[in-house]
């Protein structure tokens, strides 16, 4: 700022861009501005805050060195910049209506956990909001879930329709007042209600006129003690609820869901609670009370790994680790007790999005009745609309971070600085842990989790959400970065988009520019992408490579030797399909064929699979890692078949020991590429089976092969193309205990190595590395 005399006065404009719409942050300027002395106004546009502040040159240097300090809970500044103004004489400070801009955007804020003030009003039996469910402020509260327009107002969100009350209006206009132009603002008397019918109820029997929420909320919690399944509708979306302690009401859940293997994610009141079943550290702790609030997976207490207490094996079955979130609404928090000072009375509640397998989560009252009636006894219903449907954020401290798994609650639809200007440009992602991803400016726009894009409602979601967001950020994109698989579901949707200019991005390139655009990386790097499944330039199915790659392109230096899939994706869904086919080609004729694994197999589809694979029939060849844990996974007896993705290479990470150091022997082939090949390490896997060595160890001494194996490459490709960064990617490296190895040998070789922290490892961060390489692309002209 140019130099003035301290007791000159000046007049200074000031934008700012960042998350500072409905996050208290105009009052935060006004008060400052108060307390220094200043005159002008602040105000929302729809690409942020504007600030015009006069006052003596001190003062306002002072103001605008205080910015960026002592921050509302959830705002962040991105970018601030200051014009010189003419003193115009103001008298006072305003806080002006917003203004909408043409063309440009804000950022909209996440949606937020309840805030202590909050809790503490609504656990209060003297206040007015005691046992009000909707209670939040400035602070905590849906954003990104009711917002329907930019600028972030009222009336541009689904409160739209509750005209406050006296005492709450008085509190939105007060810039004092913690809830100054908190626009989902509400009490029991103007607000938003709830309503409990059972199964079989239509539209027309439930009314919102009782506006005493606490007997719902007490008789739901009847319900819950009775072993009921309740649908809650909450924030994002629906939840079915279950007693976490009943073991016939998470079977019952489990059945009627058709989810007969997956995790249930738990919700305790209190971090007294979670430390009764899991073992919490600072980090893990300091991930539950973000607030985010998302699910973190904790290990469980007990050492045998098992259940601890009365929590049934049903909950989490084979895992050792345990999906724990806080409460994150009022709501929420009333499903446990009154209030703070009440005992809680379950040790923790199931909380599971409330869909079928597979499908979208479900937002609406008629949609939850109609589609949740063969899964919930009673729908907990409230009357405040979901603009936008967004799951449970799913997270893990790694390394004392945290590092997302599921990106969606809380996250989205905060943008990721890449650091450099970016075209409008759409990357559509893949077909599996669907998210899409839009670029403008140096934002990068994640979507919240899509899903699998199998059925028509997912496909649905995905298109609705595109829109929103399109509209909310005023993006056009000039450019559609997709998958080259022509089958994947967004593929095709990128093809028939009508946008022109379209880019093919290979599977695991993508893997790994996302990494780099996370890190802000330039310049050539080694990638190693560890995956269930991408399609090859080669055409074969890809999933173990080891990339020289940039931002535009990339070489295949190394890979796992291939060995064929018999039968496509049936082979994914029966891993001892993949432990077959390992065998083969590890043992040939000396392969023993009365494994665990096998004897489940009907001797007719044993013989059918056999013959697939002697003579190439229905079979394609796969370097994929994931395909590498199924077959180990199954050969272990951890799982023939499987009901959910990636469930046998959960269960072979869970079975590891850790402590073990031992490892067994790989060949690397030099070729055109390099080829990892495995055939000893799987040779001696099968020996120290029939040997009756333990499980874990076995387990362990694979793991550690691996990643001797991908040390060791990389060491080579180190000496080969003068490279030293390392970027780790891939569904396989959410495994923590092969990425933990890997890492620590890596950086102890000096190489940096560079991981995914906000952006999922998995399929979930594709479309960043789609839209990455496609603005590079544009950029040379292509």
């Amino acid at each position: 700022m140019p130099f003035s005399p301290p007791d000159s006065k000046i007049r200074r404009q000031i934008q700012i861009r960042g998350i500072v719409q409905g996050v208290g942050f105009r009052p935060f300027v006004y008060k400052l501005a108060i307390s220094l002395g200043l005159t002008g106004f602040v105000f929302n546009s729809s690409s942020g805050v504007t600030i015009e502040a006069e006052g003596h040159a001190a003062a306002i240097r002072t103001f605008i060195e205080s910015l960026d300090l002592d921050l509302p809970r959830l705002a962040k500044i991105l970018e601030l910049t200051v014009s010189e103004m003419d003193v115009v004489g103001s008298a006072g400070f305003d806080i002006l209506q917003s203004r909408e801009e043409i063309g440009v955007f804000a950022l909209v804020s996440p949606d937020a956990g309840t805030c202590d003030a909050c809790w503490r009003d609504f656990g209060d039996p003297l206040n007015r909001r005691f046992g009000y469910p909707f209670t939040n402020c400035s602070h905590c509260g849906p954003r990104y879930t009711i917002v329907q327009e930019i600028p972030y107002d009222r009336a541009k969100t689904t409160m739209s329709g509750f005209i406050m009350c006296d005492a709450c209006k008085a509190e939105y206009v007060d810039p004092a007042d913690r809830r100054f132009h908190a626009q989902p603002n509400a009490c029991a008397v103007c607000g938003p209600a709830l309503c409990l019918v059972p199964r079989g109820s239509s539209s027309d029997d439930f009314s919102f006129a009782e506006k005493d929420s606490l007997p719902a909320i007490r008789t739901a919690r009847q319900l819950l003690r009775e072993g009921k399944i309740v649908a809650i509708k909450g924030l994002g979306g629906f939840l079915l609820a279950c007693d976490a302690e009943n073991d016939d009401a998470v079977a019952e859940l489990r059945r009627r869901k058709r989810r007969p293997m997956k995790p249930f994610a738990l919700m305790v009141r209190d971090m007294k609670g979670i430390r009764r079943i899991c073992a919490v550290s600072p980090n893990d702790e300091a991930a539950l009370q973000h607030p985010r609030k998302p699910i973190v997976i904790l290990p469980r207490a007990s050492s045998e790994g098992m259940a601890t207490g009365d929590l049934p094996k049903a909950i989490a079955p084979g895992n050792n680790t345990l999906g724990i979130m806080l409460p994150y609404t009022p709501l929420h928090y009333l499903l446990f007790s009154d209030s703070p000072e009440s005992a809680s009375e379950f040790v923790a509640l199931v909380m599971t999005s409330g869909n079928l397998s597979e499908e979208p989560i479900v937002v609406s009252n008629t949609e939850a009745l109609l589609r949740l009636s063969g899964i919930a006894d009673w729908f907990l219903l409230h009357n405040r609309d979901i603009a936008t449907r967004v799951d449970d954020s799913v997270v893990r401290t790694f390394e004392r971070k945290e590092t997302v798994l599921r990106r969606s609650r809380g996250f989205v639809p905060q943008t990721l600085d890449l650091g450099i200007e970016m075209e409008q440009v759409l990357g559509v992602g893949a077909e599996l842990k669907n998210t899409f991803c839009l670029t403008q400016g140096s934002h990068a726009i994640l979507s919240q989790h899509i899903g699998d894009l199998e059925n028509y409602e997912t496909m649905r979601f995905f298109e609705e959400t595109l829109d929103k967001m399109k509209h909310l950020f005023k993006v056009s994109p000039k450019a559609i970065a997709h998958d080259l698989h022509p089958g994947y579901r967004s593929t095709r949707m990128a093809l028939v988009s009508g946008i022109e200019r379209r880019f093919a991005v290979q599977h695991h390139h993508a893997h790994i520019a996302s990494c780099m655009a996370e890190n802000q990386l330039s310049g050539k790097v080694i990638g190693v992408a560890m995956d269930g499944t991408g399609l090859g330039s080669d055409g074969t199915i890809w999933g173990g490579e080891f990339l020289v790659a940039d931002r535009v392109g990339f070489e295949r230096r190394a890979h796992l030797r291939a060995v064929p899939m018999p039968g496509g994706d049936a082979a994914i869904r029966q891993p001892w399909r993949m432990a077959l086919s390992y065998l083969r080609d590890s043992l040939g004729s000396q392969m023993p064929d009365d494994l665990a694994c096998f004897r489940v197999v009907p001797a007719t589809q044993f013989r059918l699979v056999d013959t697939m694979l002697s003579r190439h029939i229905q079979t394609v060849q796969t370097s994929s890692c994931g395909r590498l844990f199924d077959a180990v996974a199954a050969m272990l007896g951890l799982g023939s078949e499987i009901t959910f993705e990636g469930q046998a290479a959960i269960a072979l990470e869970m079975a590891a020991e850790p402590s073990v150091a031992d490892r067994y022997g790989f060949d690397l082939e030099q070729g055109e590429s390099t080829v990892i090949d495995l055939r000893q390490t799987i040779a001696t896997i099968v020996r120290d089976a029939i040997a009756e060595r333990s499980v874990a160890e076995i387990s362990a001494c694979f793991h550690n092969t691996l990643s001797a194996a991908i040390v060791e490459v990389c060491c080579r490709m180190r000496k080969s193309d003068g490279l030293a960064r390392v970027c780790l990617s891939g569904g396989v490296f959410q495994n923590h205990l092969l990425l933990g190895v890997t890492a620590l040998k890596l950086r102890r070789l000096g190489f940096g190595v560079f991981l995914h922290a906000m952006v999922p490892a998995n399929d979930g961060g594709i479309s960043l590395g789609q839209a990455v390489i496609a603005n590079e692309l544009l950029r040379q002209g292509h």
